[in-house]
């Protein structure tokens, strides 16, 4: 979920791992889960943006033989990269169906004496 204002949005999420206001070890977890989805955004959109050179690089080649092939390289770059990102979070996601743990949220287990 987006929270238009982050100073809501990081009282929301931490307020809950704290004790007396100081925060606790808990609170890697959802710093850990907004570093990867703020990751796997920016993956996406640089993914995004490489395809869309391609094209225009493909479509102003005007022929050139160097620049048909900087773009096809290109795009064969950004199709195998979707396929990369595609394939970890699969091969994630079938571990935790084979194991019955979720290894795509981090979660700590630490006890305070």
């Amino acid at each position: 979920m987006i929270h238009i204002l982050p100073h809501i949005y990081a009282a929301e999420s931490w307020s809950a791992t704290t004790k007396n206001g100081v925060a606790t070890i808990d609170s890697l977890v959802p710093l850990f889960k907004n570093a990867v989805n703020g990751i796997t955004a920016f993956a996406g959109v640089v993914l995004f943006i490489v395809i869309v050179m391609a094209g225009f690089t493909y479509l102003f080649s005007g022929g050139d033989a160097k620049q048909l092939e900087k773009a096809k390289n290109a795009f064969t770059y950004a199709i195998i990269g979707l396929i990369v990102i595609i394939s970890a979070y699969l091969i994630l996601q079938l571990i935790g169906l084979f194991t019955g743990v979720n290894i795509t949220e981090f979660k700590l287990n630490i006890s305070n004496p």
